[in-house]
């Protein structure tokens, strides 16, 4: 299962990139464990500078506003 977090506040663009991951996910059928994480701490840990931070497999992917559909497909079927 690939672990998927969403860093950042309960901002439009953060409740978005969460709303279109766990749907692309389920789109391409694949298992995601996904999270929200608004700790400060925890977002400072991973350098996001601008909400939402998208972090897969514990790599920081994404950072300031809700990402595309085609690029979370991506993320998602693209692993090392």
């Amino acid at each position: 299962m690939l672990n998927v977090a969403v860093l950042g506040f309960d901002c439009a663009a953060c409740r978005k990139a969460y709303r279109l991951i766990d749907e692309v996910a389920q789109e391409l059928g694949i298992a995601i464990h996904l999270e929200k994480i608004s700790d400060p701490a925890r977002i400072a840990a991973h350098r996001v500078l601008s909400a939402p931070g998208v972090v897969v497999a514990g790599k920081l992917v994404h950072s300031g506003g809700a990402p595309s559909r085609k690029q979370i497909a991506i993320w998602l079927t693209v692993q090392p």
